[in-house]
């Protein structure tokens, strides 16, 4: 009778094992990215995301450089952009990285340049709002250099990464793997299968479900995020492990406390 029962708690040890084993395991595929990759596709993808210039819009902040054979005179356009900016964004002190000079852009979808005057961006690329710019200026300079950029191309990463933030980036062609990397990549409690990505289109919100263990992420139309796009990492049922876990061990410490005032008092 005595070698059944050992020979019992042996098998219900061998399967405590084996189950701590196979759950180890199955936590270290979700954590992996990308492992469908196969060896032949290593080298590279055929189908990969493609890119598409975002377009101005109303409320963005431009980052625009005009640049002369008159010194002064660059002074005196690029100044007043930077002034602009500091006055009408007052959220570029709340994010990771805070925002350049720039011209806002109004409610008309135009920017006012100093000399050159109010010209309307709205629904153009940068690239075309650039050529745009040239051309006015051309009419009060000389062969006018100019650039143009967004000053204010904020993205927002939020739940399981190492740094939740919004973050404010120096150019226009932004993945979703970039955005985490600036957060400090997911944590080990993040869901690498259900990443949640919103994007406001027109007052309207869109979402999209990416699964950062699939390589097909890099086909997918949401790859590249547009200006206020906001990821969101759910946590999986480890960090609600975790937290329980953490919740039993205060109650036990408590409950021993409690157990040895009661014996203290108890023997006054």
């Amino acid at each position: 009778m005595k070698r059944r029962l050992s020979n019992r708690k042996l098998i219900n040890c061998f399967i405590i094992v084996a189950g701590l084993l196979l759950a180890s395991c199955e936590t270290t595929k979700k954590v992996a990215y990308f492992q469908d990759i196969s060896p032949a596709a290593q080298s590279g993808l055929a189908n990969a995301a493609k890119f598409t210039e975002p377009v101005i819009q109303a409320d963005d902040i431009l980052s625009i450089s005009i640049f002369t054979m008159d010194p002064t005179t660059n002074m005196v356009v690029n100044q007043v952009g930077a002034q602009a900016t500091n006055s009408t964004n007052p959220t570029a002190a709340l994010t990771a990285t805070p925002a350049t000079g720039g011209f806002l852009v109004d409610k008309n979808g135009e920017i006012d340049l100093s000399i050159v005057g109010r010209i309307k961006v709205a629904g153009l690329t940068t690239f075309q709002a650039r050529d745009l710019i040239k051309e006015k200026a051309s009419q009060v300079y000389k062969e006018p250099n100019v650039q143009v950029r967004y000053a204010n191309f904020k993205v927002t990463v939020l739940g399981e990464v190492g740094r939740p933030a919004s973050y404010v980036v120096p150019n226009e062609r932004v993945s979703v793997l970039d955005a985490l990397g600036l957060a400090g990549d997911l944590t080990i409690f993040g869901k690498r299968e259900n990443v949640l990505l919103i994007r406001d289109i027109n007052g309207k919100k869109e979402f999209a479900r990416l699964d950062l263990n699939s390589a097909e992420i890099f086909n997918s139309p949401f790859y590249y995020l547009k200006q206020n796009d906001v990821l969101y990492i759910e946590p999986n049922k480890g960090k609600a492990a975790s937290l329980n876990q953490a919740r039993t061990q205060t109650f036990a410490v408590i409950g021993t406390a409690l157990s040895v005032l009661i014996v203290l008092f108890t023997r006054l």
